[in-house]
């Protein structure tokens, strides 16, 4: 069995691909964007969820698009739940409709 790498949080993507390379702490990003620092650092530790209203914020900062920082937060939490449940649910919920045939 392949062991997988941890999935990467969008914490550690606005850290690593974004923060890092303007030289910005938690603090001071928190501070640009009108947030509390605890928001970032949060965020940063992978126990915080992107919400519409940072993605918002980090899409003006970063000139990027809010849509790019929910995909993030959407793709890590849907990678996370197949990790940890999927097998479960396949076996517990059956299909219905036309394409369980």
């Amino acid at each position: 069995m392949t062991k997988l790498l941890p999935p990467v949080s969008p914490g550690e993507i606005l850290r690593e691909e974004f923060m890092s390379p303007h030289g910005l702490s938690a603090n001071r990003l928190a501070e640009h964007l009108g947030v509390p620092p605890n928001r970032i650092s949060t965020i940063l530790k992978g126990d915080r969820a992107i919400t519409a209203d940072t993605a918002l914020r980090l899409a003006n900062c970063f000139v990027t698009t809010p849509e790019f920082w929910m995909n993030l937060q959407v793709h890590y939490e849907l990678e996370v739940a197949k990790r940890m449940s999927a097998k479960a649910i396949a076996k517990a919920v059956r299909p219905i409709g036309p394409m369980a045939a």
